[in-house]
């Protein structure tokens, strides 16, 4: 069973950009716990997202670039009627895309990371990365392991810089997860 802890009040900020630490769970210790907070929270995240195109409930498209750390079995539980399908892709060939909306970064070099977080600036693409814990290369939410639990901080300069609309409320993922508030 996930556990949840809310933890809010933490930023950073550094001159280029301001992070905020949002939530934290404690992972269930057993096989597949961590894939199942890491999907939890994608879920979540997605879920507090609104593009300038569809609803709430408009299927969205979440690309996979890289090596995600966290699970190599990313299938994100959105809560309501949303729904989420996951293609995996090179990072030379998300560029050339126009369905993705969603843009899961995992481990890659620096300079793709780099590039990706720069076509996407301006563009209704949501940026997530667990492979970016501080948050410093410009992915919107960055999740984080650390013993027994997952949580995520968010770059508010990213969030600032595009179209999406993103609803303060993520903030309070932690507390919905599945534990007390």
């Amino acid at each position: 069973m996930l556990a949840s802890l809310f933890l809010i009040g933490a930023s950073l900020t550094t001159p280029q950009m301001s992070v905020q630490a949002a939530s934290q769970t404690i992972v269930e210790d057993s096989d597949g716990g961590m894939s199942r907070a890491v999907n939890r929270m994608v879920g979540g995240i997605v879920s507090y997202a609104r593009w300038p195109e569809g609803t709430a409930d408009t299927p969205r498209v979440m690309c996979v670039i890289g090596a995600p750390r966290l699970t190599n079995r990313m299938a994100p539980d959105v809560p309501g009627a949303g729904s989420v399908t996951v293609r995996r892709l090179s990072a030379g060939t998300v560029a050339g895309r126009s369905d993705c909306d969603i843009l899961f970064l995992g481990r890659m070099a620096i300079a793709d990371r780099r590039q990706l977080i720069a076509w996407v600036r301006g563009r209704p693409i949501l940026t997530i990365t667990d492979d970016d814990a501080a948050c410093i290369y410009g992915a919107m939410f960055c999740l984080s392991n650390r013993t027994a639990s997952l949580s995520f901080s968010v770059n508010l300069d990213a969030i600032a810089r595009g179209p999406l609309r993103i609803d303060p409320r993520v903030l309070s993922i932690g507390r919905s997860a599945g534990g007390p508030p």
